[in-house]
Formats: C-alpha cells, sequence, structure tokens
C-alpha cells in the first residue's frame, strides 16, 4: 500500500516564542522529524500543511508572518517528492490541491501527525478516513493546549488522549517508533 506523510501545521506560532503557543512541542517536533526521516529514507512523499490566515489582525498564523512559516527544521527538500500545500479551514482537504496531489501520486494510505489535535489534525484524520485513505495517526508526534470548558480547565494531555481515544475509531492510533518498527 503506497503511503505518503502529512504533517499538519507545525509552524513558527505554535512553539514557545510564537503567539499561539502548544505544550510538549520540542518532543513533538522530535517525532515529526523521525517521521520525516523515515519517510525520506524510504522516497515516500511527504505534504507539510501550512495553515494561514489573510486578517492582518488575525492573533496567530497571519500570512506573511514569521509565525506562520513551518518550522525551520521541518523545510522541505526541493528535488525530492515534498510538497507545501496552503490552506485557510482546520480539515487539509477543504478548498486545497491535497487530494488531487494525493490521487496524482497513487497515495492510498495516510500517515498523520501535526498540531493541534483538538482542531486541524481531528478533522483531517476524520476526513481522510472518509476518503478512504486508512489514516494511521501517530500520537507522540501530535500536540495540542490547555481548553476551557464549561468552567473547567482541562489539561493539554487531557485534550490528547479524549481527541487520540475518540479518533481510534477513524485511524490506526500509534507512536512513531512503533510505526517505523512496524516496517
Amino acid at each position: 500500500m503506497k503511503q505518503a506523510l502529512v504533517i499538519i501545521d507545525v509552524q513558527n506560532d505554535y512553539f514557545p516564542e510564537g503567539k499561539f503557543a502548544l505544550v510538549n512541542t520540542e518532543s513533538t517536533l522530535k517525532n515529526v522529524l523521525k517521521l520525516q526521516q523515515y519517510f525520506r529514507l524510504k522516497q515516500l512523499p511527504i505534504y507539510y500543511i501550512q495553515h494561514t490566515k489573510s486578517d492582518p489582525n488575525a492573533n496567530f498564523f497571519v500570512k506573511g508572518s514569521n509565525g506562520a512559516e513551518i518550522h525551520s527544521s521541518l523545510l522541505p527538500i526541493k528535488d525530492l517528492r515534498e510538497y507545501i500545500i496552503e490552506k485557510n479551514f482546520p480539515n487539509s482537504f477543504y478548498q486545497t490541491n491535497l487530494q488531487q496531489k494525493l490521487q496524482q501520486e497513487s497515495i492510498e494510505q495516510l500517515v498523520l501527525c501535526g498540531m493541534m489535535i483538538h482542531m486541524c489534525v481531528d478533522s483531517t484524520t476524520r476526513y481522510a478516513c472518509e476518503l478512504g485513505y486508512q489514516p494511521i495517526l501517530i500520537h507522540n508526534a501530535c500536540t495540542t493546549r490547555d481548553l476551557e470548558f464549561n468552567d473547567q480547565i482541562l489539561s493539554a494531555q487531557m485534550v490528547h488522549s479524549g481527541f487520540m481515544s475518540a479518533l481510534t475509531g477513524f485511524a490506526s492510533v500509534i507512536s512513531a517508533d512503533a510505526f517505523i518498527q512496524m516496517k
């Protein structure tokens, strides 16, 4: 089954110096880099999803800003099959050419990782399943942040665990090392 890696929104604004910092970004990035290295060694395509906002007053990911840029340690290599897909909505497929690019490469299965699990990773994973891509979601290559609901703070770990648990109905959810060892 021909696979591709989809790295969702690993962008500067989500890191500690950014405008919308998430938790555990450095450990998440380490696992994303493991996956990137694996896919490069196997010469399989990698899709870097970049969320941008055209409103110059947006709270983060303002188009053209440093915060909206993909983290510098992840930048695609031009001569490999690595692509940047810009999006404006949580679902990486919605109003983008991701589906078209995947079809051009005859991709049958997606390996997904990235940031924020409760928004863009969640919506992309669910839609990838609905499209028949049999997604594999790498839980330790994803992160989120604390959320508030009904005057209660839910820790990022609770949010992460809750979403990963829910997404087992849409994807195989495993660690980066387990995925790499499967091969």
